[in-house]
């Protein structure tokens, strides 16, 4: 059972880890393709920006994010990863109270437990960062620790995200593949893919 104890060291590393890929983003490949194939590095950055640093700061505090963010195309502004960073800082700070874990996050039929919200979007940070760092030829680096959270949350939530085509069918990889390898693969993901 995942709980403010479980979920946050993992967001925590996974958002530092989504700020190292962006910081290495080279400015001319924002239109490169990347594995999620309706994005380019463009749309998938923006993606990233928009829902894991400030959707995880407005979810902390329970309010709307506003139409002047989800319209904003953040690479436009050279200084983006930076930004990023420093956005990725408070919403992990954000979460460092332990009553923001409390309850539910949402409204109505359409309300989270807390905790399953962060999980759900530390595998954003973990999936999309994997997703940015591919397109520009990066690695990704989580410890053993983070990567069993990851498939863990992948196992939990995949027939969620494939119902609402967030997930494609799992990939095929050997037995003796890593661990945050098999849930790129459980998520539809190809642990291999190339631009």
């Amino acid at each position: 059972m995942n709980n403010d104890s479980t979920v946050y060291p993992a967001m925590r590393e996974c958002a530092a880890e989504a700020a190292r890929i962006a910081a290495a983003v080279p400015k001319d490949r924002l239109t490169a393709p990347t594995p999620s194939a309706e994005w380019d590095v463009r749309a998938l950055a923006n993606h990233l920006v928009l829902y894991t640093s400030h959707g995880l700061e407005h979810r902390a505090h329970r309010t709307e994010m506003p139409e002047t963010l989800t319209a904003r195309d953040f690479t436009t502004d050279p200084e983006w990863p930076e930004h990023y960073r420093v956005a990725l800082d408070r919403a992990v700070t954000a979460w460092a109270d332990p009553a923001v874990w409390e309850g539910e996050i949402g409204a109505g039929g359409g309300a989270t437990p807390a905790t399953a919200v962060a999980a759900l979007m530390t595998l954003e940070m973990a999936l999309h960062g994997w997703e940015l760092a591919r397109a520009t030829g990066q690695d990704v680096r989580l410890s053993e620790e983070t990567a069993a959270f990851v498939l863990g949350v992948v196992e939990e939530y995949a027939g969620m995200y494939r119902e609402y085509d967030g997930f494609a069918d799992p990939v095929r990889v050997p037995a003796t593949a890593g661990t945050f390898a098999r849930a790129l693969a459980a998520s539809g993901r190809d642990p291999h893919w190339t631009p």
